[in-house]
């Protein structure tokens, strides 16, 4: 029978006859991988190179120097700095080297850590040990950072497997000056302390929660990669912006506006400019909506209450800004649709914080974002 543990996704240990353990029943493991291959004979896709997972969303990539015979699930000691850590293999053979091309690590010139052996039972006591330790020295780095008035806030911490160094993941704004932090963390722990900043996105990945779709949020299943969103690709798919629609649990800009963005943007490469207007003889009208995949286009006679709205396809629209453009003017607009009015008023919201726009909820320019397109301009 396995021994209970509720730690790092794992639900129960089991130990062998050689006093190596293992994790089985695995779930709720973060940024998962699932092995394609796992029913291919090993010496067809054999490789050195180990995936494996630590706390939350945490991987590391680890050489198998003693060429141990591992599989997914088996809890190793690997090489650290100092001493060493524990975690649970989460994937090995060929899937491994697919992993590092994705993540763009060159295989051939990358020094790899070493995994040292299976953990035995005094390495799972030291690990439990360590575990045990992280939300009560969290509550207490809060209390901490308080008394010290620094802008800062501590989302996470991971201890090493054999306690001698703990990892901090905070939050900040600004830039944080926390020497002081660490000098009282190290005199009250008693171990080596590393500070990770982490953004709004990465924290939510790390608690996890559940979106307004009703699933586990993406930031903590399976996104590697945190891609800017910025309100441009709610205006290209027709969304309105309203911030408690667009806004994730983060309070940043949904990360899954981004995932049909390129749809839209390639289904618009032949639309006319919106802010063009359409002449006639009853006056000029204002672009109001617009269906990108169904290609219609709703104009009104009047910008900003919709009033006599008109349907049009795309070909329409171009074939009339083609006259304008040769002086003529359209006598009449005839829709090609029924007009639905409801979904073409463009509602007012109101902020809590009377907020006037979705500037706050945007990924602030990092300072190498900043350098990039310094360079660029002036290059």
């Amino acid at each position: 029978m396995g021994e209970l543990f509720e730690g790092r996704g794992c639900h129960k240990l089991v130990k062998d006859q050689t006093d190596a353990f293992s994790c089985y029943d695995i779930g709720g493991n973060k940024l998962d991988a699932i092995n394609l291959h796992r029913d291919i004979p090993e010496h067809y896709h054999n490789c050195d190179i180990v995936e494996v997972r630590f706390k939350n969303t945490r991987k590391g990539y680890y050489k198998n120097v003693n060429s141990l015979k591992l599989q997914k699930g088996d809890v190793v000691a690997v090489e650290a700095s100092p001493g060493h850590d524990i975690g649970i293999v989460s994937l090995t053979g060929m899937p491994v080297q697919l992993q590092l091309n994705i993540n763009n690590i060159p295989g051939e010139s990358t020094e790899f850590k070493k995994i040292y052996r299976k953990a035995k039972s005094v390495d799972i006591d030291k690990w439990k040990e360590s575990i045990s330790k992280e939300f009560k020295t969290m509550i207490d780095s809060r209390k901490i950072t308080g008394d010290l008035k620094l802008e800062m806030k501590i989302g996470d911490v991971e201890y090493q497997g054999d306690g001698t160094k703990a990892i901090f993941y905070y939050i900040a704004d600004d830039r944080v000056d926390f020497r002081e932090l660490i000098k009282v963390l190290a005199e009250r722990l008693k171990v080596r302390i590393e500070m990770k900043q982490i953004g709004a996105r990465q924290e939510a990945g790390r608690i996890g929660g559940i979106g307004s779709c009703g699933r586990e949020l993406c930031c903590s299943t399976w996104i590697t990669n945190f891609v800017s969103v910025t309100t441009n690709a709610a205006r290209y798919q027709e969304v309105s912006l309203n911030p408690q629609k667009l806004t994730g649990q983060c309070g940043k800009l949904k990360c899954c506006l981004n995932y049909e963005l390129a749809a839209y943007l390639d289904a618009q490469k032949d639309f006319p400019d919106t802010s063009i207007l359409l002449e006639t003889e009853q006056g000029q009208f204002f672009h109001q909506k617009t269906d990108v995949f169904k290609r219609l286009m709703w104009y009104s006679s009047k910008k900003e209450m919709p009033s006599e709205i008109v349907c049009l396809s795309v070909d329409q629209v171009k074939e009339i800004i083609v006259r304008n453009r040769k002086g003529e003017k359209v006598k009449k607009l005839e829709s090609v649709a029924a007009v639905n009015i409801a979904p073409i008023i463009d509602y007012k919201y109101q902020l809590m914080d009377d907020e006037s726009s979705l500037a706050n909820y945007e990924d602030a320019p990092t300072e190498k974002k900043t350098q990039r397109k310094f360079r660029k301009k002036y290059r």
